[in-house]
């Protein structure tokens, strides 16, 4: 009876923080993510997933190397939220489609799609950063390549398209330009196991070609 008791009360508990952290305002929410208490701080950062703008993505990239994991994982989805929204209702309601076009591996279509969000709002970065993907995964790396450029120069944060370029590198066998980008999605955003894996074997294909040089 002590245990469904307690269980019950943990739930209401539960409930509760959940409904006070969907009420937060975006300042609200912002003083939160700095706040002692984990729990706080996991409810502020998923909340600026909903309200937080890109002024809110230096804080965001901070919330990263929190020292609580759920934290940090909020705080990587928000930031994803966050970049998803152009500001502007016919842009967002192209890029779900062009969302679900990749999704649904119609590349070229969704090419299409991300290349007219982009002439319409070029500079939203995610329009870029979707084209990238579907450029790289077409095997066009070289326009992958132009357009994470122009993903860097709107969004200097965006540990995915650092990532990018490293995966096309890779596919060009440029690996010292590989390793480097890895390091620096790695830099921004320290809790990709992906590219910390990546790293490892970059550095051992490295060390194993100089060591055939010399």
């Amino acid at each position: 009876m002590h245990a469904l008791l307690a269980a019950l009360v943990s739930t209401l508990l539960l409930t509760f923080t959940a409904a006070q952290s969907q009420g937060l305002s975006r300042e609200q929410a912002v003083q939160s993510l700095s706040g002692a208490d984990a729990q706080t701080r996991r409810d502020a950062a998923s909340r600026l997933g909903d309200v937080g703008s890109m002024a809110d993505v230096t804080l965001l990239v901070k919330a990263l190397r929190d020292p609580d994991e759920d934290t940090r994982d909020q705080a990587e989805q928000a930031l994803w939220r966050i970049w998803a929204r152009s500001g502007d209702p016919e842009v967002d309601r192209l890029y779900q489609t062009g969302i679900e076009q990749m999704n649904a591996g119609d590349l070229q279509q969704g090419i299409v799609t991300f290349t007219r969000i982009i002439e319409l709002k070029p500079d939203f970065a995610e329009g870029w950063n979707k084209r990238a993907t579907l450029y790289f995964l077409a095997g066009e790396l070289r326009k992958s390549l132009a357009d994470c450029d122009e993903v860097m120069k709107r969004n200097p944060y965006h540990f995915g398209a650092l990532s990018g370029y490293a995966l096309i590198y890779i596919r060009l066998e440029y690996y010292d330009r590989a390793l480097e980008y890895s390091r620096r999605a790695l830099e921004v955003n320290p809790n990709m196991d992906g590219v910390r894996r990546n790293i490892d074997l970059l550095e051992r294909l490295l060390e194993q070609r100089r060591g055939r040089m010399i």
